[in-house]
């Protein structure tokens, strides 16, 4: 049985962000969303954040994607809060 991804979710500024991406950016974009959903854990905590949920970053380099995120506490939910495509 394949692991269980989580769900992505977007935070509206990240939405706002999203509709705002060409073509060739979203694709980019979708590779670099699946592996985060696969693995939340990939990125890396941001320094001097201390809120909880901790906001993470995650920056694909060949992708050329940095994707600001934070995890529910279930591990089941992504929000993407911003997204550098």
């Amino acid at each position: 049985m394949a692991p269980r991804r989580a769900r992505i979710a977007f935070s509206d500024s990240a939405a706002k962000q999203l509709e705002e991406l060409p073509e060739s950016a979203v694709h980019a974009l979708d590779r670099t969303l699946v592996a985060i959903s696969v693995d939340p854990d990939i990125g890396a905590p941001i320094p001097g954040h201390t809120a909880q949920p901790a906001l993470r970053q995650y920056a694909d380099e060949v992708e050329d994607v940095r994707v600001l995120y934070f995890v529910t506490a279930l591990r089941t939910v992504v929000v993407v809060a911003y997204i550098e495509a």
